[in-house]
Formats: C-alpha cells, sequence, structure tokens
C-alpha cells in the first residue's frame, strides 16, 4: 500500500480499528514521504524497470547458486538478459559464483542484474535517507473550554420504544449511531437484606460487543470492553440500589461494523444478555426478559452539539473543568485559531479516554486512549513476513495523534467539539504539526573492481556512477546544521551513529559546505571529495545527519 490515509468520521473499515490507516506506508497518513522506505521502493521499481524487456518477453530459468541460494534468469531472443540472484538463507550471507563472476548476497535478499552482471540494487541494502519524523507542539492555543453533560434523566418519547427482552444493537439503530441506551426499572423492598449493611448487590451484563456503561439511578457503577479478537464480554460490579424504584440504564457502544470472517453478517452486537441482579435476598433476579426502553444515540447528537449550528442548543457550562474533568459523557467545546506554516496537524488526545471528536463540524472519527501490548522486543527485515513481527510501541497508546486537515480549518474562531464517555482532561489536548527534524543517510562507497557503467534501455541510456549521499527536507525546511558526519567506517543507525577507527576530518566541512542553508543537496562518496582516502584498502561508507528547520 502506496498510501494510508484516515478513517475519518464513522468510516472505519471494522470493528476496534483506529482512525489513523497508516501502515507505515512510503506515503504516510499525513501525505508525506516516509524514507527509507519510498526512496527504497523507488529504486526497486526503477531497477526492475531496466529489466522489462527481457522480463516480457520469456520464462525464467531458475538454476541453484548453492543450498538456499537461486538465480532467476529471464532470456530474450533480442539478446536481453535480466536476472535475479536470491538468497533465501535468513541468517548468513553468502558468495556465489554466477555467470563467471562472485556475488556477495545478504541474508533473506534478493539482488537485480539487468544485464546479467552488474548489480542495481538488492533489496538488504538501503541506499536512500531516512528521514525523522516527530509531532511538535504548534502555536495553536485552544480557548474557553465549556463543557455540557449529556442528560441521563429521561428520553425523548418521540424516538424512545419499549419491548420485552434484549434486542440486537445494529437492527434498532441501522448504524445511525455508535450508542443504543437499554433501560429497565426495578423495585427494591425496604426490607431487603443488603439496605440493612449486608453486603451490596452484584449486576451482571453479558455483553457481545464492543463496549459498554452501567448506570444506575443516574450514577456509572462501571464500564467494560471487549477486543478485536474477543468481542463477547461481562460487566460485573457492585450497584448501590434503593428502597423502591431503581432505573438501571445501560449505553452499549458499537465501534465499527463487522466487516471480515466467517458469515459476518450473522454477527451480533449489543447487550443480548443475561442480564442479571445477584445477592438479594430473593437471590438472582434475570432482567432479559424484562421490559426495556429503547433510546438510539444521544441526546447532544439529537441536538446536533457537534455542529456550529447546534453548539446554542444548550447551556454550556464555564470554568471549573478540574471538578468536570472526570465526569463520564460529557461534552467539550473550544475554539482556536489556526496555526501558522502549512505543514500537516493532528490533536494530541493522549489525555483523553474514548469518544469522538469533531472540528467545525467535521468528525475527525472515534478516539480510544487504550494501551497496545505484544512483543516489541528486536526487529529483523529477514524471514516471513507474519503480523506480529516488528511491532512498535508497545505499552503506548494504539493512537496518540489525530489527523486534521488544514482544508477543513478558518484563519480563526474554530470550533473543536469532543464527546468524552470516560472522563479525561480536555485542557490538556494540543494541536501538533507533523515535521521533519532531520534527516540521515549511509552508503557505503562502490568496491574498486567495479567501475563506472551504463545500460541501453527502451533507447535511453541509464548511467550508474560512484554512489552519492542524498539529503532532501521537507517541504519549507531546509538543512540547519550537520548533527553528524563521518567519512570512514562510522557506527550505529540514524540518531544514533558513532565514529569508527577511520574517520575522515573534513566530513563535517565538507557536508556543510555542500548542504547548509539548502532543501537538498548530494555529496559524492569519494576519496577526492574529502581531502584524502583515511585508511587506505578499507572499503568505507558516509554516514551523515542533517538537522532541518522551517525556512527563514
Amino acid at each position: 500500500m502506496y498510501h494510508g490515509g484516515t478513517n475519518f468520521g464513522r468510516s472505519a473499515g471494522g470493528p476496534f480499528i483506529t482512525t489513523s490507516y497508516d501502515y507505515d506506508a512510503p506515503l504516510d497518513e499525513y501525505g508525506l514521504v516516509r524514507q527509507p522506505k519510498y526512496g527504497h521502493l523507488k529504486e526497486l521499481h526503477r531497477s526492475i524497470k531496466l529489466c522489462e524487456q527481457a522480463l516480457v518477453s520469456t520464462d525464467p530459468t531458475v538454476t541453484s547458486l548453492g543450498n538456499l541460494q537461486q538465480a532467476h534468469v529471464y532470456s530474450s531472443e533480442s539478446g536481453g538478459c535480466a536476472s535475479f540472484l536470491a538468497n533465501y538463507d535468513t541468517k548468513s550471507a553468502v558468495r556465489v559464483m554466477f555467470n563467471n563472476m562472485h556475488y556477495n548476497l545478504p541474508p533473506w535478499s534478493i539482488s537485480i542484474l539487468p544485464d546479467c552482471r552488474n548489480v542495481v540494487f538488492n533489496t538488504a541494502k538501503v541506499g536512500v535517507q531516512t528521514s525523522q519524523m516527530e509531532m511538535l507542539p504548534s502555536n495553536a492555543e485552544m480557548f474557553s473550554w465549556e463543557t455540557f453533560n449529556e442528560d441521563l434523566s429521561s428520553f425523548d418519547d418521540r424516538s424512545a420504544f419499549s419491548a420485552l427482552g434484549l434486542l440486537e444493537q445494529i437492527n434498532v439503530t441501522r448504524d445511525a449511531s455508535d450508542y443504543l441506551w437499554y433501560t429497565t426499572s426495578v423495585d427494591i423492598g425496604s426490607s431487603e437484606s443488603f439496605l440493612h449493611g449486608r453486603e451490596l448487590p452484584t449486576i451482571i451484563v453479558q455483553s457481545t460487543g464492543h463496549a459498554l456503561h452501567v448506570f444506575v439511578n443516574g450514577q456509572l457503577s462501571g464500564s467494560a470492553f471487549g477486543t478485536r479478537q474477543n468481542r463477547r464480554f461481562a460487566f460485573k460490579g457492585k450497584v448501590n440500589l434503593r428502597a423502591g424504584s431503581n432505573k438501571i440504564a445501560l449505553l452499549s457502544v458499537a465501534v465499527g461494523l463487522p466487516n471480515v470472517g466467517g458469515h459476518y453478517e450473522t454477527w451480533t452486537t449489543g447487550v443480548l444478555g443475561p442480564v442479571a441482579l445477584h445477592g438479594l435476598d430473593q437471590g438472582k433476579w434475570d432482567l432479559s426478559w424484562a421490559k426495556w426502553t429503547y433510546q438510539v444515540g444521544l441526546k447532544g447528537e439529537a441536538m446536533n452539539l457537534n455542529s456550529p449550528n447546534g453548539i446554542s442548543a444548550v447551556d454550556w457550562m464555564q470554568g471549573s473543568l478540574i471538578a468536570q474533568k472526570q465526569q463520564p459523557l460529557t461534552w467539550h467545546k473550544a475554539n482556536f485559531n489556526a496555526p501558522d506554516g502549512d505543514e500537516p496537524l493532528a490533536l494530541d488526545m493522549s489525555s483523553m479516554g474514548k469518544g469522538q471528536v469533531w472540528v467545525n463540524g467535521q468528525s475527525l472519527g472515534r478516539y480510544w486512549t487504550a494501551y497496545a501490548t505484544g512483543n516489541c522486543n528486536g526487529c529483523s527485515y529477514s524471514g516471513t513476513f507474519r503480523p506480529p513481527k516488528c511491532q512498535l510501541g508497545c505499552g503506548q497508546p494504539t493512537q496518540r495523534w489525530y489527523h486534521l486537515p488544514r482544508s477543513w480549518l478558518k484563519p480563526t474562531q474554530n470550533l473543536l467539539v469532543i464527546f468524552e464517555e470516560l472522563g479525561g482532561d480536555p485542557t490538556r489536548i494540543t494541536l501538533d504539526k507533523r515535521s521533519m527534524t532531520s534527516v540521515c543517510a549511509d552508503i557505503a562507497e562502490y568496491h574498486p573492481n567495479i567501475k563506472n557503467w551504463q545500460i541501453e534501455s527502451y533507447g535511453r541510456t541509464e548511467e550508474f556512477h560512484k554512489p552519492k549521499v542524498h539529503l532532501r527536507c521537507g517541504p519549507g525546511q531546509s538543512i540547519s546544521s550537520i548533527k553528524f558526519a563521518s567519512f570512514g567506517t562510522p557506527l550505529g543507525t540514524c540518531g544514533s551513529f558513532q565514529q569508527g577507527t577511520c574517520h575522515a576530518p573534513s566530513s563535517y566541512t565538507t557536508l556543510e559546505k555542500k548542504c547548509i542553508g539548502r532543501q537538498r543537496c548530494s555529496v559524492t562518496i569519494s576519496n577526492s571529495n574529502f581531502g584524502q582516502d583515511p585508511c587506505p584498502n578499507v572499503l568505507k561508507r558516509l554516514s551523515v545527519e542533517a538537522i532541518c528547520a522551517p525556512l527563514t
């Protein structure tokens, strides 16, 4: 997938899908180039294009080059020849003989030879820059936060209805809202033991997904959630009932629609029971077939509080947010001005719990500060891909930043509206810019036996000269400084480069002279560019990290 994207609104492709649909794509969610993946794939396509005439002319001839090594050779009648040298060993590099020449193949890699002699690309050797992207605070300030608590006391008689038993959620809501209220009443006699110092009764609610909030007499008793692997879950908690009539309200929340799996159209959502009270004098009281009242959606949704046209429908409360921040089912709103610049923007929602967010009436989607679990220990490109492979962000929110397109903003007085289910602190929400902070390159010089050469391809000549380091900052940026530069035998990776035993003293001055103040630059990897050979008879490389800054 070359470009990720964002599931704005409630358009996420399935249950528990984040709004971010990035997948580490070469063009990221914000439309920015992700390096080195973009450049590496660009070079791969360029190399395959050089093989095109032979590739479309014939089927390959496959020969063995070793126990886990093969050559796939395409030879056309016109004399064209292209080959792919594969090393399927996941751990060891090998040296093979092909067409009377030796080739070094890294582990789990393929080398492309458009003329069956010269390697122009190897899948395991990344020869393009690496970009370091960060989310940086913008100058936007959220002004005058105001709140409105969702009314839990009554339903709209025009849209509420009653039925015996528990109904499936999507059949009732028709996906008009994520939310469905299930409400019933229970009468408690004054002689019940728990009213006289005994242990409080327990309510158990079985749900088929995806989230549930339990209210008793207007107070939140607790919440429970399913997972993508197991949508079914149960809520179990103590309930503080009183003598007389008690209102039990279950807010069932759908987080996307089923979209994959065997017979997924038969999957159910919502509270399908059983729902029962335990610990009463009579024992278990099953409410599953009681009379339940149903209300689709929230009152705030019905009043269109997420839109600039609807915010005046209620009296918003100002100030005192510290006392309000843990209040469930709360609407928050604030105004802000568009930040300077043209970098992509995102809201940092890490201080919030779970809910939905809108800007100027446009939905950024659902947010949920759930924390990722898994194994983030170690990562290697080699070996067959599996979904848990090379996981990142264990112990961090599955999503922290929510993409806000600049095209949705006005210069001033932009309206931010949030519906928060659990609590959270909206005063800590920030609007951040996605910026390229540094770029790195780590390129080896060619072996001295490899000379400059050319390939004829469809009437044009492709030239392959000495390798170059290419550095390029983002739009509206230039290279402000060289954080690291070493021509020789540097160590480490982007962000943690170190000088090795061999280092050309002129490395920094050479890069600064060619790159400072420019958006992009290139430096040929050769001894002449660095004054002299810092370590003769040693295969050298050039490692660089450059800092990008906005143009002034």
